[in-house]
Formats: C-alpha cells, structure tokens, sequence
C-alpha cells in the first residue's frame, strides 16, 4: 500500500513539475548605427507579427532608426506605427544610442532617456515605457531612480545572448526588489542565481533558448514562472526566435515584458537586492589605445557641453543672451551617438563608407566641443558687449566665471599680448584691494598668476592696472637640473605650501618621499620593495618579462618655478620607449596633477601574453597587472576602495581585482576617481583619472591606473599601437574618506576647471547665483528650458537632513518636477534683501530636478 502511495506521489511531483508553463521574451536590438537593414527589416517586423498574432516583440531599437525608416520606406513605417502601440510590441530601451551606462556620467544617462524618449513618442505618440530591458549589459547601480522618475516599473537585469562586455551578478529567484544606492526600490527580473553562464560560450548565459537544463535548474530553484530571453540583432532574418506553434521549443510562450511580470508573475517579492556597482560585471579592452582615446574624446565632451549649459544661463541671467536650442540639442545629439555601446566594444568595426566607429566618434565630439565651445565663448563674450555698452575701456580687466556650486579659490594664469611686458602689473579684485600676483614671460606675450576666489555658480572680476615701465622680475623658466648618466644617486625636491615631493631620478623619476605639510607631515610614499610611486610596469610579452621605468635613469627640467605653480618635467624611458611626465603643484591646491606622455618608437605587446586564440575563456587583456599601469604603492594601514559611478560611490568588496577569464570578471572600473582609504587610520589617497579606464589592487600589490595594453582582443583585432600614449591623472593625498574629504567636489573642479575672459571694460563686482553652501550637493545641470531655468541637483556627499540653497535671481516660484518634466510639488522660497531661499531634503546619491521660474 505505501508502494503505492509512493508511486503515486511521484508521478503527481513529476507531472506537476513539468506541467509548469515556461516563458520567452522576444525582441529586437540594434539600429540604423547597430544593424538595422532598413530596406527590409521594418516590413520583415510587420509581416511576422501578421503571419504569428501570438508571438510578442520588445524593441530596443535605436531612436534616430525611424527617422531613416520613414524617408526610405514609408508603407512599412506606417504599418508598424500602427501596430507599436498594439498588445504585440513593447518599446523597452528609450536611450538615444543604447549606452552601456556605467561608463558615463549620471547627466548623460538622463539625457539619453529624455532625448530618445521624445525621439520615439515623436514617431509614436501613444508608446508609454514601463519595462527597461537590453540585451547588452546597459546597466549601472543608479538605474531604479532614474526609471522610476521617467515613469517605469519594472526593470529587468538579463543580458542573456550578448554578453561580450559582460553580464550582471547571478541572484535571486523570480522576482527582486533592485534597491538603488538612493533607497529607491523598482521590481524587477535578475539573472537568476541558477541562471548559469552557458558551457562552451563566450556571450550568452542559460536563458538564451529555455533549453531543457534551464527550465530544470529553474523549477529546482523554486522558479514557479520560468522566463528566458533573447532580443535578436535587428540584422538578423529571423521571426519567432524559439520557432511558432507546435515547434514553438518546450511550448514557451511569447511575452512582453510587462505582461509577463504583471499577469504571469508572482507579482511582488520580499527579496530586497541592495545592487552593488560591483554586481556588474564588466569588462572591455581597458587600456587599449582605440578605447583610451574614446573615452577621453567622451569625457572632454561631456564637461564641456555641461559647462556650456551652465554659462549661457549665467550669461541669460545678466546680459539676455540666449543660445539656439538646436545647437544645444545637436551637441548633446552627437555625444550621445559617441556614448553608444558598439563604440566602445567593437571600435575597429565599420560604421559606414567613411570609417570605422573609433573615426566617427572623433568627428561626433569634435562636434559637440565646437558647439559647447562656441556657447562659451559667446556667453562669456557677452558680458564683455554689456560692459562696453555701460562703461568706458579704460583698463583691462579678468572676469573669472565658476560653473560648480561650491565658491572655489583657486589659481588663475592668464596669457596676456606682449605690450603689457614691460609694465609693472598689479591686479586688484572687485573691492579694490590689491592682491598678489606673479608675471612671467611666455612665447609671444606674459603669463600672469594669482589666486582667484570666485563665489559658487558664479563669477569674480579683477582689474590689471600697470604701475609705470619697469620690467618684472621672471622666474628662471626651463633649466635643467640633471641629465645624461649623471643621475645615479641624484634626488631632486619639488616643494610649495602643501606638499615636499623628492624625486628618485636613477629610479626613473618616481617618487622617493611624499609628504602633505597640511595632513601632519603624513608620509604617503609606500615602501614596498617592489613598486615605487609614480613607477610605469608592464609585461611586454614578446620580451617575456616585466619592464619598468625604474630601470632606466631619468633627467628633470623645471619648467616653472614660482610662489603659484610648481611645474617639472621627468623624461625617461620605458624598454627604450621614451616618456615624458609633466607634474604640477599649485598653490593651496590638495591635488597633484600629472600628465603623461610615452613616445613609442613601434608597436609592442604590452598583456599577460599574446593573444592567438580563446582558450577555455583564458583572455590576455583581463587582468590589468601585466597591463602597462602606473603604480601608487602608499603608506596606508589596511586600506580599502572607494569608487565613484554615475550617481554613486560603491565600497568595494573585492579582495582584489585580478581575474583572466570572461566567466571570473570582477569589476575593477575607474569612471572619474577612486579613494583608497585606511579603515581604521585617518588616511587616503584619491586618484582621479581623465577617461574611464581600469585600476588594479590587491593584496601585496599597490593600487594601479591600467595606461596601456596592447595585443588581440574582443572579436578579433590586434589593438596595437599606433600612437603616442597620451593621458592626464591626479592624486589627492588627505584625511578622512571620501565622503568627509569632499573628494567629489575636487573631481568636479578638474572636470570643470574655471573659465576667464579678458575685457577692456567691466564693472568690478563678484556674483553668486546659485549657492549650495555646506549641503554636500552638486550641480548635475542647469540649463534654459522654455523660458525657465532647469536645476537638477545631486545629493553626493551630503545627507537626508533638510538643506538650504540660495538663489539670487528674481523668481517668481519654484517647481519640483520628474524627470519627464511632470510635477511632483511647488517649492516654498522665502525672499530676502532680493535673495531667495529653498529648503532640500534627498538621501545621499539622490536626485531631484527644479523648474524655476523668473519674474
């Protein structure tokens, strides 16, 4: 009888278990940049959903994609435009160019949202986005937040069929709460924690077919509502990705997204996943002299476009001036298409007749820095036009312009025309007192340096006088200080008010001795004995063997010496490659800026060894140790990284950073800085970086910036070495972590150094618009919008408590709006002596976007 029982039990368990109904998500991926054969394809769509009513399609197409679609085949536009807003199709990745997200900043993922947001509702007017869904690893920690306030919500962390650049963290079951860094909390569908990478595969996880050990590993985890998922490269001629009706494989049915987790699902969840910057495992050809120069060309466009922004509505507020939103629009247009994933995966693939994407992006940021800069230039001009108008020229003056919301004091040098060379210059600020100021000769006119303090979001304006013909002392200029092989045993000391540096100059240059005078004479050079400071390492694999700049002796020129800035330069070599290192000290500055130049004689294989072919995922461009890095061995106790991500700082977690295979990826991504700091000590050393590269760490290995690798890599080509290694970086040695060291803020003020203009009229006067004050805010943006003023701040360093903000402009209100510009409350301001006032509250990494209103 119990035999019985038991067989009976079984085959109710094995006939309920695969009576469970599985799930596929369909779709489309790519665009008129990514694969998108517009001849055929939208007419190919059309005629599969008419031949198949049950099957169900995702778009993650390319915005721009319909305008080219409805010019070259405008029947087959008009049937899909009918059929977008139909049961069948859900549009699920609105950014303009289908960015990978992690790699630029917080501001340029919005912009994606919004301008291809109204891109798509363009072309069709009635598509809403409710799932955020890509089959490329788009992700960053900060999304929930950002979807939530474009009005999604649900999102989903599969990539399952193109996982080149890599692929999210495995966890969880059906269903998660993705908890961003801000506490916002979006439901969504993870890769689950027995979603594997699939055997034998380089790009694609077990969900990519709902093959028969997926659905098992599923339902053994307690999966009631299995789902895989596959968008197809628009380029592809399929239909129906797992075959239709009865050959439809183990009878999955076709879903959107939004239907499958609002109908199928089990629709809500306690499982609260605090997604980490680290969940994302990423991983593309770092330190590659094609992606190096991408992502510099990326990061000089997105700061200048922001300042660009910020200026004209400074120049708004005093003088009127408007600039064309067209041109605003088209700057951000070809920053975006620079931002799309395939530039930065495949940049050695054609794009069209005229290149490869590593060509087009150089002309699409040359675009976008010719319009930021051609805003700048007339905003700034346009104070000169009032003044001129107002006052008469009768002395020269500088107006030094801050587009931060934090007051700076900084240096300042301007190069002044040749007359003013034989005068004794003395410059005053806009009270009249007198400050210092320091003159010297340069090529065709004189440099002057003095110390700027301008207020935040805001300008300061000084005034050059000359005191009668008498030739101001010069600092020595160039002289050289050793050279050739006299430099065995040679140190030179580079010294100002807040750091004594001395220099190894029979080690290469690097860096004996660094002490911060204002940290308590903390000694920060490390004195591990097999790296030095400043130290270029890699492993030239066609040597077989590491080499260092440390082998060669180096000579060192002072190229300025004065009371403001420190300047020398190291030249050496690295296995007979000469390079050139520029380091600088300015006056009251915590930064140390470097800027580094490796001349190479030819191409060189720089990586762990040389790469022929894909051997049990072995890569040798993973793991950034044998990759040409510069080394920052430091004196700290048990540190540990801090790192920064659009709208986040992730605490790493990682022992170290060291992986060689595409199914180990840890993410190891410096987007504008990282912060080592001692966990119990008080100290730090923050580096910043000028492009989104990798940094290396571990144990018994100092903290390193990846400058060069060169060999095979992704999908093929020989990333070799065609130019000189050109990069800038910083550090920052100081006390206390991140956040209490206000690391943002000083990343923020290399990212947008302080704009002067020189004028022969201007009233004397400093002026604040916008003043954060001690709120531990930035300022994301501020632009024009409709005849208002739009200002999205972000909560960085700061905390929940309420904050206050000073606005010294005429308003007549103040609106909190979401990031589709809808309305979420009227501000309360309180005015005073024509100052306004607004009180904030947002958690640290928080968001929130004003609308305001002038009188």
């Amino acid at each position: 009888m119990n035999k019985f029982y038991i067989i009976l039990l079984i085959v109710f368990y094995y006939a309920n278990v695969y009576s469970q109904q599985a799930y596929f998500v369909d779709g489309y991926h790519g665009g008129i940049y990514g694969h998108y054969p517009v001849k055929w394809k939208t007419q190919f769509i059309v005629d599969k959903l008419v031949m198949h009513p049950d099957w169900r399609i995702c778009m993650e197409i390319e915005p721009e994609t319909w305008d080219t679609v409805r010019v070259q085949t405008p029947e087959a536009y008009v049937r899909f435009k009918e059929m977008a807003t139909s049961d069948q199709v859900e549009f699920t990745n609105p950014t303009y160019a289908q960015p990978y997200c992690y790699n630029i900043s917080g501001e340029s993922i919005i912009r994606q949202f919004q301008y291809g947001i109204a891109k798509i509702n363009k072309h069709f007017p009635g598509v809403d986005f409710v799932t955020y869904s890509v089959e490329e690893p788009c992700f960053t920690s900060c999304l929930p937040q950002i979807l939530k306030q474009f009005g999604f919500k649900y999102a989903i962390l599969k990539c399952p069929n193109t996982c080149w650049g890599g692929y999210t963290a495995a966890h969880g079951g059906e269903l998660v709460n993705w908890i961003g860094p801000d506490g916002t909390s979006i439901l969504t569908v993870p890769r689950y924690a027995c979603e594997k990478l699939e055997p034998g595969s380089t790009w694609q996880t077990t969900a990519w077919r709902n093959s028969d050990a997926y659905l098992k590993d599923c339902r053994n985890a307690g999966i009631k509502h299995p789902v895989g998922m596959c968008f197809q490269d628009a380029g592809w001629k399929n239909g129906p990705w797992l075959g239709s009706g009865r050959d439809t494989q183990n009878n999955s049915i076709y879903m959107r997204w939004r239907d499958y987790i609002e109908n199928i699902s089990i629709g809500k969840t306690d499982d609260n996943w605090y997604f980490s910057q680290e969940d994302i495992h990423v991983n593309l050809m770092w330190g590659s002299q094609v992606l190096q120069k991408i992502a510099q060309e990326v990061r000089t466009s997105e700061n200048r476009i922001l300042m660009a922004e910020k200026m004209s509505v400074m120049a708004y507020l005093e003088n009127q001036y408007i600039c064309r939103q067209a041109d605003v629009d088209e700057a951000w247009r070809t920053l975006m298409l620079a931002q799309h994933h395939d530039s930065w995966i495949v940049p050695y693939n054609r794009l069209n007749r005229k290149g490869t994407w590593a060509d087009q992006i150089k002309r699409w940021t040359d675009s976008t820095n010719h319009i930021a800069d051609g805003i700048i230039e007339a905003s700034m001009q346009s104070f000169h036009k009032k003044s001129i108008r107002q006052n008469k020229a009768s002395q020269q003056y500088i107006r030094v312009f801050n587009t931060l919301g934090v007051g700076r004091k900084e240096i300042v040098s301007v190069l002044l025309p040749m007359e003013s060379e034989r005068s004794d210059l003395s410059i005053y600020d806009w009270k009249g007192k007198n400050i210092d100021c320091f003159v010297e000769n340069e090529g065709k006119g004189i440099r002057l340096f003095f110390e700027a303090e301008v207020p935040p979001f805001g300008y300061s304006t000084y005034c050059i006088k000359k005191k009668g013909a008498v030739k101001k002392e010069a600092s020595e200029g160039r002289r050289f200080v050793s050279e050739g092989n006299k430099v065995s045993k040679q140190e030179y000391v580079l010294e100002n008010d807040m750091y004594k540096i001395a220099f190894d100059l029979s080690k290469g240059g690097t860096i004996k001795s660094l002490i911060a005078k204002k940290e308590g004479n903390k000694e920060f050079a490390g004195k591990m004995e097999k790296y030095a400071l400043g130290e270029l390492r890699g492993f030239f694999y066609e040597e077989g063997k590491f080499r260092s700049s440390i082998e060669t002796p180096a000579k060192l020129t002072v190229v300025r010496n004065n009371v403001y800035e420190q300047k020398v330069k190291i030249e050496g070599k690295i296995a007979s490659h000469p390079f050139t290192q520029i380091i600088t000290l300015d006056k009251g500055t915590r930064r140390i800026d470097f800027d580094l130049t490796v001349d190479w004689k030819h191409n060189v294989g720089i990586g762990e060894y040389k790469e022929e072919r894909w051997r049990d995922n072995r890569r040798a461009y993973c793991d950034d140790r044998f990759k040409l890095s510069v080394l920052f061995p430091t004196d700290l106790h048990a540190p540990r990284i801090y790192k920064n991500a659009p709208f986040d700082v992730c605490e790493s977690k990682l022992t170290d950073t060291f992986f060689g295979t595409w199914d180990q990826i840890k993410h190891n991504i410096i987007l504008h800085w990282v912060d080592l700091a001692e966990q119990e000590g008080d100290y730090a050393l923050a580096l910043l970086s000028d492009h989104t590269t990798s940094y290396s760490y571990g144990e018994d290995y100092p903290l390193g910036l990846t400058a060069q690798y060169s060999g095979g890599g992704l999908w093929g080509p020989d990333y070799k070495i065609t130019h000189p290694l050109r990069m800038k970086y910083a550090i920052i040695p100081h006390r206390g972590k991140w956040d209490k060291a206000s690391i943002a803020a000083d990343s923020d003020c290399w990212n947008e150094p302080l704009l002067h203009a020189c004028y022969s009229a201007a009233k004397p006067e400093s002026k604040s618009f916008i003043d954060l004050q001690n709120t531990g805010y930035q300022v994301s943006a501020l632009q024009m919008k409709d005849g208002k003023i739009l200002l999205r701040l972000f909560n960085s360093e700061g905390d929940e408590r309420l904050q206050k903000v000073m606005i010294d402009m005429p308003l007549s209100g103040v609106e909190e709006v979401d990031l589709n510009g809808l309305h979420i409350e009227r501000k309360k301001i309180k005015t005073h002596a024509g100052k306004s006032e607004m009180m904030i509250s947002m958690p640290r990494f928080g968001i929130k976007t004003f609308l305001l209103s002038l009188t």
